[in-house]
């Protein structure tokens, strides 16, 4: 797991909520992502912040990426706590794939403009909405108040289509039967859910289940005849990963399969090499196949996320 529990961090741009109940968020989130989206990820950062251990799991979890844009909402006043719902939205980019989204909670208009006028950032009409691009380290990214409790986020270039999406200006992923098939597929009552499409697959791979440091994977490879990803995870008194991935065929599930148990194992070793007399969280790895689905499952105590290098190592 990787880049949920950090992604608490990234950004909040509302005021009240009227949304209220989760789903409302997800249905308004999900209408205004272009069709360019290959990814998504729900978090609830509000559940989150409410976990004894929620401190630990934010330092493991919170990447580069994500730290630099929490330095840069710092420029207009928007601190975490302020975040209450959040959906990410992640599509093809020159280097990285680039990340933009929703966020739902509180906050003061008012003292986002007086901190933004401190430090001499001018507003920017951004799809005829008044909007802030920031600094430090992620140029361009830039975050717009939608109404009084809701907010975008993004690179300008993406944050523009954003806006035109939710708009009801450019289609939306929710014309996407892929996206929307795969919803009913998920538990939204976990604090943190995603799917990833297609190529995607690897790059969710490569940030959030990265191997062990001798461990080296071409995950595009690995997953080439992977369609799509789902996954949950929930963190009570260990934090579990449930993932599903949809193969093309049955064939390419059970191929996959093996790789897979052939993952573990080295990961169950590389562990052992580098944390010995410690648990192996490795060894409650399950990873089951049915037709063209293989099911994974994952659970790591807390103690454990401060030694992995791999299922929750911050990429980015």
């Amino acid at each position: 797991m990787k880049r949920t529990l950090m992604l608490l961090v990234v950004v909040t741009l509302m005021g009240t909520p009227r949304l209220g109940v989760a789903q409302d968020f997800v249905t308004t989130a999900m209408s205004g992502l272009p069709t360019t989206t290959l990814r998504v990820e729900y978090s609830s950062p509000s559940k989150l912040r409410k976990l004894a251990n929620y401190q630990s799991m934010r330092a493991k979890f919170l990447g580069p990426r994500l730290q630099q844009l929490e330095g840069a909402l710092a420029q207009i006043g928007i601190t975490e706590d302020d975040i209450d719902q959040l959906m990410i939205g992640w599509k093809p980019g020159d280097k990285e794939m680039d990340l933009y989204g929703y966020a739902l909670g509180h906050f003061d208009k008012l003292k986002i403009s007086d901190r933004a006028a401190a430090n001499n950032l001018t507003p920017t009409d951004i799809s005829g909405q008044q909007g802030y691009c920031l600094s430090a380290g992620l140029a361009g990214t830039c975050v717009v108040v939608l109404d009084n409790s809701l907010g975008a986020f993004g690179p300008l270039s993406s944050l523009t289509t954003v806006i035109d999406a939710h708009n009801g200006q450019a289609p939306s992923i929710n014309s996407d039967p892929r996206f929307t098939s795969l919803l009913g597929d998920i538990n939204k009552d976990a604090p943190v859910w995603g799917i990833a499409l297609g190529g995607a697959v690897a790059d969710w791979f490569g940030g959030w289940l990265s191997t062990q440091n001798s461990i080296k994977l071409d995950w595009g490879q690995v997953f080439q005849k992977v369609d799509s990803l789902t996954y949950a995870i929930t963190a009570e008194d260990k934090v579990n990963l449930d993932l599903k991935l949809n193969c093309s065929t049955a064939a390419d599930a059970d191929s996959l399969h093996h790789v897979l148990d052939g993952l573990k194992m080295a990961q169950q070793l590389s562990w052992d090499s580098q944390n010995p007399g410690h648990p192996n969280p490795y060894s409650s790895m399950n990873v089951d196949v049915r037709d063209k689905q293989i099911g994974m499952q994952i659970a790591m105590a807390y103690s454990e996320l401060t030694l992995a290098n791999g299922v929750g190592a911050t990429q980015n």
